[in-house]
């Protein structure tokens, strides 16, 4: 008997063992998860910032090289295209090594040593693969706002140099060419508000959505109580007739009252 209860309680020790190392390798790999979510978010809001400085920038430098008569190229952002391509670079393995995590997290939630009932794990599970999914949009979405500036602007200063090249060579600035540039600085402005109106718009419309999506899912809860309750709505409208009928007794009664009355003075 003594030999069985210390079996007993040798197994009960490797399982709480287990229980520990399991719980411990959990966390551990909900930390990492959290350290590279905040070195992303970091990362992001740099790479937004490098974006957005190099847009502005070359609107900047194509208003100072507008009445400049040298041939220096319209963009100068060598060094901000070396440091994109370096933050792009970082950014992508960080997103790879969340994916990783989560991948762990997951086989974690699943593999035999879990309980079953682990919703809660499933619940954290899900809220990082939501803020890894949000990650790669913005960067995506960032990436390719950056590219589609920066072949706008090689192709603007394309032009430009062309017609820099033109004057130059013909040594004539006459009215016309400063027309033309006007012109092509307002087309440029344009342009940018167009782009400016579609952003607000798609924004529009994707809280459109959402709030439809709201809308619908509230009516189909409306519905499927209404569906599963059907006794409310008989019991209500019993209810309304036996109001109805009350009111009519009553006034009945109220009338038959006051032809008495007017009977009893008469007489």
């Amino acid at each position: 008997m003594a030999a069985g209860g210390g079996g007993g309680g040798g197994g009960g020790g490797g399982s709480s063992s287990s229980s520990s190392s399991s719980s411990n390798y959990w966390e551990d790999l909900r930390k990492q998860a959290r350290q590279l979510e905040n070195e992303l978010d970091l990362k992001l809001v740099s790479f937004s910032k490098l974006c957005t400085s190099y847009s502005h920038g070359s609107c900047r430098e194509g208003r100072r090289d507008r009445y400049s008569s040298d041939t220096t190229p319209l963009l100068n952002g060598s060094s901000q295209d070396r440091m994109f391509e370096t933050m792009a670079v970082e950014i992508e393995q960080l997103l790879g090594k969340l994916t990783g995590i989560n991948d762990k997290m997951a086989e974690y939630t699943i593999s035999a040593g879990v309980p079953s009932l682990n919703a809660a794990l499933m619940h954290t599970l899900q809220r990082h693969r939501d803020i890894l999914q949000d990650y790669t949009h913005e960067f995506h979405k960032t990436k390719s706002n950056f590219v589609a500036v920066r072949e706008r602007e090689n192709l603007m200063g394309s032009v430009r140099k062309d017609i820099e090249s033109y004057k130059s060579g013909s040594g004539v600035n006459n009215r016309r060419t400063e027309l033309f540039l006007k012109e092509h600085e307002h087309l440029r402005t344009s342009d940018r508000l167009i782009e400016e109106t579609i952003s607000i718009a798609m924004a529009t419309k994707e809280n459109m959505t959402s709030q439809r999506g709201m809308m619908k899912s509230i009516q189909s809860k409306m519905n499927s109580l209404a569906n599963r309750f059907p006794a409310v709505n008989s019991l209500i409208q019993r209810i309304n007739l036996r109001k109805r009928r009350d009111t009519l007794v009553l006034g009945g009664v109220i009338g038959i009252c006051t032809i008495l009355l007017l009977l009893y003075a008469f007489h």
